[in-house]
């Protein structure tokens, strides 16, 4: 059996003058959202702030009542911030947390802030403007890893590696162009995010409910207040929608997915059976049973981090795939995904930070497997059309045959005697060997 909250409870005090009944011990719980969303202190008071200058601008409340809710509301601040203020579960949410606090403070004045707005428009403005200050330090992480990408890049423009393709050895590249391939996927991520945070920052707020108000306000003071490029026009829409929230998912979860291909490739190349690279024992880990052990499990968790990214996507596409307009308490599930991302994106984006610019790169290694798997084999077919004008599907099958005698020979490419070549194509010159070097081959294709 459930128990019941006394009559008198806060909640009942802020919304239940219609109600007889307390809710129960388990209807608190589940309604409360206090625990995340508490999170949203410092956008719900910048809210607040906003909406009660609005209010005195527009004669709708008296100066003096402004002036002592903006002072009031600078007391919780400082007492959030100070660790003092007592947040309750009783009182559900931030929004009527800081309300009830405010009110012990100034008394019934408080009650005039919430005139001409709704809890709905308030919690649409408040997580527009997390997400909106989440893409901003999103992006800052994303250019601080830029950086150190383009660092180890202009340190390797000359460092030779293999290029793979289905993790085989396929042509020589530079290790600044594998890594300069990661930048440019950060550059996309950055792109998207920027593009999340133009499209969300138009303001919900005075919408209140759904339908507006009937009170004299005006919103585009408070958007302005508030660094919004304007208002939502339609007040359903802008008490309802939270694509911006399942777009900020997205562009977090691409950037994990694409920290992770990253990750993979720090994985393999820090195996004995590549060697390409030496991590830093500040992001490694050892093992309890073997001494000699070398964990890259920084890199193997930003690769795993991808899952709880991707769940979470998946998690408030499903929430709001069928909710009728407007407000709905299931959109209460919006935020901790929308926090969980972002500080697991963040994490990630420092972790990768710090492996790849504390990393050793192995060169010699890397240069001999440039040199292994006949990855120069594509720079014998395209000297043969360009010199013996020889159609590529044929220079494609006289290659397949050099290859395959170096395969017998258990040589490279560059090992095979002239007369042995010829044997396959009679008109070969010893000019081929210059291309059969890693050096000429990716000068070759640097256009």
């Amino acid at each position: 059996m459930t128990k019941k909250q006394p009559k008198d409870t806060d909640s009942n005090k802020m919304w239940g003058g219609r109600f007889s009944d307390a809710p129960t011990d388990i209807m608190t719980q589940i309604n409360a959202s206090i625990n995340f969303d508490k999170r949203l202190w410092r956008q719900d008071i910048a809210g607040s702030k906003a909406h009660c200058e609005m209010l005195v601008a527009q004669k709708i409340i008296p100066a003096n009542d402004g002036e002592a809710i903006l002072k009031g509301l600078d007391q919780v601040a400082e007492e959030i911030e100070s660790g003092t203020f007592v947040f309750k579960t009783a009182l559900e949410d931030i929004h009527m947390n800081i309300e009830s606090r405010l009110k012990e403070i100034i008394g019934d004045s408080a009650g005039k802030l919430h005139t001409a707005r709704s809890r709905n428009d308030q919690v649409a403005t408040d997580f527009k403007l997390w997400v909106r200050g989440a893409c901003d330090a999103l992006v800052e992480k994303i250019e601080d890893f830029q950086n150190t990408l383009q660092k180890t890049c202009d340190a390797h423009k000359d460092s030779i590696m293999p290029g793979f393709t289905h993790l085989q050895v396929a042509q020589p590249v530079t290790l600044a162009m594998h890594l300069g391939a990661y930048f440019e996927m950060m550059e996309r991520d950055k792109s998207r995010i920027i593009d999340c945070r133009t499209r969300l920052n138009k303001s919900p707020l005075g919408a209140c409910a759904l339908s507006g108000t009937g009170f004299n306000t005006d919103r585009s003071m408070t958007a302005k207040s508030l660094g919004f490029d304007g208002v939502m026009e339609n007040t359903m829409d802008a008490v309802s929608a939270r694509d911006f929230a399942t777009e900020f998912l997205f562009c977090t979860a691409q950037c994990g997915l694409n920290l992770s291909r990253l990750a993979e490739e720090v994985i393999v190349w820090a195996t004995p059976q590549f060697g390409f690279i030496k991590l830093s024992d500040q992001w490694s880990t050892g093992s309890s049973i073997m001494p000699q052990k070398k964990n890259p499990d920084a890199a193997e968790l930003v690769r795993a981090k991808t899952g709880r990214l991707n769940g979470n996507l998946l998690q408030l596409m499903t929430v709001m795939k069928a909710l009728p307009l407007a407000y709905n308490k299931d959109m209460q599930e919006d935020k901790t995904s929308a926090f969980e991302n972002f500080d697991t994106v963040s994490l990630c984006l420092d972790a990768m930070n710090g492996m790849i610019s504390s990393a050793e790169f192995n060169l010699p290694n890397m240069r001999e497997a440039a040199e292994s798997g006949f990855a120069t084999a594509t720079e014998i077919a395209d000297w043969l059309v360009k010199n013996l004008d020889m159609p590529f599907r044929d220079a494609h099958h006289v290659t397949g045959q050099i290859v395959k005698l170096a395969e017998t020979k258990n040589c490279k490419l560059a090992e095979i005697e002239l007369d042995e070549l010829q044997s396959i194509e009679p008109k070969i010159t010893d000019d081929i060997y210059t291309y059969l070097k890693p050096e000429t081959a990716i000068k070759s294709r640097q256009k």
